[in-house]
């Protein structure tokens, strides 16, 4: 009897902190943070009458009754039934609201220059497009015009807003962020919310960017045919001293041949863009041809659209405003270039690609341009 009684007595022994570590291990498994709050004075007696120890208390609020607090689950249900506690509620991960930077942004050079201090800022830079929305917490717009009589701020397709910020969406932590962060943003209402216009809108937009001193043109639009009073129009803003940039069209074919640069890109005076991947190989859609004078980033372009949204496009009219931004970087850079040195310079510092029917002088380099 007595060694039986020894070895049930060592049994228990071995048995006993075996239970005691199943018992915590079980108690950190159920165990979560917690806010809770008293409706009314915090009575830390009521806390403990649900088990709740010194330790399971991370932290006493003093602006309003509240605990953060470790609880196991039956502990935050019991408390949750408690006439005196108002709120138990989980405790919620957060996170950094981090500023997404567009592939293309760097691909240009545009995140070096920004570095070096070149934002774009004192440039204006005319968005002849289907308006920009101004309430976009993402974009800065300065001013503005629409050939219908409407607001140029109302943009129902959201084409002109994603153009925008691809130029100077604002370097906010937030969003995302453009090539030229700082540069003056102004909606020249071309195109209606289905993405059309005509050739006399254009003129007239152009017309506008000149008696305003706009600095920089672009254009993601175009057409077919040519007209010789749009070229006379885009001449003429070359002229008064206005780099004009303008998206090569999307009539591209899958073999490149022909030349299949739409207007007013095709004209002297404007810089046609092509369409890139990020792998610098030309977009299957981008237009082609001798008019074809540089390269941007053109496949799934994350931008800003109408409503304080976001969303990625592709197409040479997401490549264009790539090469506007740039120009807006180096121009701030480099002020005292005239229109024409500007656009020598953004082609002779370009990366080379290439066919030049596909992409020009190559792919358009921002901080290149401003160390060249």
């Amino acid at each position: 009897m007595k060694k039986l009684f020894v070895f049930v007595s060592v049994l228990v022994l071995l048995l006993m902190p075996l239970q005691t570590g199943f018992a915590d291990e079980a108690k950190t498994e159920l165990s979560k943070e917690y806010l809770v709050q008293f409706d009314g004075p915090a009575k830390k007696g009521v806390l403990q009458s649900f088990g709740v120890e010194d330790q399971d208390i991370l932290h006493t609020y003093d602006a309003l009754p509240v605990y953060h607090l470790e609880l196991t689950d039956k502990q935050a249900k019991g408390l949750q039934n408690h006439p005196q506690i108002k709120y138990v509620e989980e405790n919620a991960e957060a996170k950094a609201i981090a500023q997404d930077v567009p592939w293309g942004i760097p691909h240009v050079e545009g995140t070096q220059s920004q570095n070096d201090g070149y934002d774009g800022s004192g440039v204006k830079v005319a968005i002849l497009d289907t308006g920009i929305d101004r309430t976009h917490d993402d974009l800065d717009v300065d001013g503005g015009y629409s050939v219908f009589g409407d607001s140029p701020y109302n943009d129902g397709n959201g084409h002109g807003t994603h153009v925008a910020g691809t130029v100077a969406a604002l370097d906010n932590n937030t969003g995302v962020l453009g090539v030229a962060p700082d540069a003056s943003l102004y909606a020249v209402k071309v195109l209606d919310a289905n993405g059309s216009g005509s050739y006399a809108g254009i003129a007239e937009g152009i017309e506008w960017a000149i008696q305003n001193d706009m600095d920089i043109i672009n254009m993601s639009l175009g057409g077919s045919q040519s007209s010789s009073i749009l070229k006379q129009f885009s001449d003429l803003a070359y002229d008064s001293g206005i780099l004009v940039v303008a998206a090569a069209g999307n009539s591209g074919n899958y073999w490149g041949w022909g030349d299949t640069v739409g207007y007013p890109a095709k004209y002297d005076s404007v810089i046609a863009v092509a369409a890139v991947d990020q792998n610098n190989n030309r977009a299957s859609f981008s237009s082609h041809g001798p008019a074809v004078e540089i390269a941007a980033p053109g496949v799934s372009v994350l931008s800003t659209v109408p409503g304080n949204g976001y969303d990625s496009f592709n197409g040479t009219s997401m490549a264009s405003p790539h090469v506007a931004g740039v120009a807006a970087q180096v121009w701030e850079a480099k002020p005292r270039l005239s229109n024409a040195q500007l656009r020598s310079l953004l082609n002779q510092s370009a990366q080379y690609l290439g066919n030049s029917n596909y992409y020009g002088n190559g792919l358009v380099q921002s901080y290149d341009a401003i160390s060249y």
